[in-house]
């Protein structure tokens, strides 16, 4: 039954529409590209290549992308010291 609703979530993501949305791009990105995200009317949000906008933007609802925000501020995914 987990299954079920997992591959449910996935077609429904799959199908939201990303027409008229506003994308944001971070002030600290350059011209060799960053991505792009947008606010989803349902509280998520789609991520995009800001170099190759015809890619599908990933979409995240609002845990994940709270998750990640939290992460990030986190220092998670800094770099590695080499």
């Amino acid at each position: 039954m987990r299954e079920t609703a997992i591959t449910q979530e996935k077609e429904r993501r799959m199908d939201t529409d990303l027409t008229g949305l506003r994308w944001f791009k971070s002030s600290a990105s350059s011209a060799a590209g960053c991505v792009e995200i947008a606010h989803l009317p349902e509280g998520g949000v789609a991520v995009r290549d800001s170099k190759d906008r015809s890619k599908t933007p990933h979409i995240f609802d609002r845990h994940e992308w709270e998750c990640f925000l939290i992460g990030a501020k986190n220092g998670e995914f800094d770099l590695p010291v080499s």
